[in-house]
């Protein structure tokens, strides 16, 4: 009779897999593109924004990731976001400056903040490296920092092929 394989990996209890993706906060990211209520595209003119602000339907924007920019050579006085971000705030779920990356980054950064590490104390940890979901690296930056502390040893990738990371002495 032959031997019964039997999964070290999935019997484990002190290996967890932790996964990026599943924390991915779902909703559309919106690039909000300011150079067209600029005069040729270049100069800000406080009373023409501050109309296009006011008339805009900012409720287009309910329950979305907005990334306010300015893809033109422009110089974009600061109050110019934050009156942006004054009038976005009801109806977005976050608003930033930048590129839909940065808002990603910004996002894992909160998520990560918050995360509850209790779990992963003592324990071999592996961070999954392969997502559909677009995961910034700095979240796995992040995450690193939070679980270094608290857990036994961490890995990168799956279980089958992980790259030991840390382990504690």
């Amino acid at each position: 009779m032959a031997d019964e394989i039997i999964n070290r990996v999935a019997n484990n209890q002190n290996l967890v897999t932790l996964d990026l993706e599943d924390f991915y906060p779902e909703g559309k990211r919106v690039v909000f593109d300011i150079k067209d209520w600029l005069f040729q595209e270049l100069i800000l003119k406080e009373k023409e924004f501050r109309a296009h602000v006011k008339n805009h339907d900012w409720s287009q924007y309910q329950d979305q990731y907005v990334v306010l920019t300015c893809s033109t050579d422009a110089i974009i006085p600061g109050w110019a976001y934050l009156l942006l971000t004054t009038t976005l705030q009801p109806y977005a779920k976050k608003v930033c400056t930048g590129s839909v990356e940065l808002l990603n980054a910004l996002l894992y950064e909160e998520i990560i903040t918050k995360l509850d590490v209790a779990p992963y104390e003592n324990k071999s940890v592996i961070i999954k490296g392969c997502a559909e979901k677009p995961v910034p690296e700095s979240a796995f930056l992040s995450l690193i920092q939070k679980l270094q502390p608290i857990a036994k040893t961490i890995m990168y990738g799956e279980a089958c092929s992980s790259v030991p990371l840390y382990k504690r002495k």
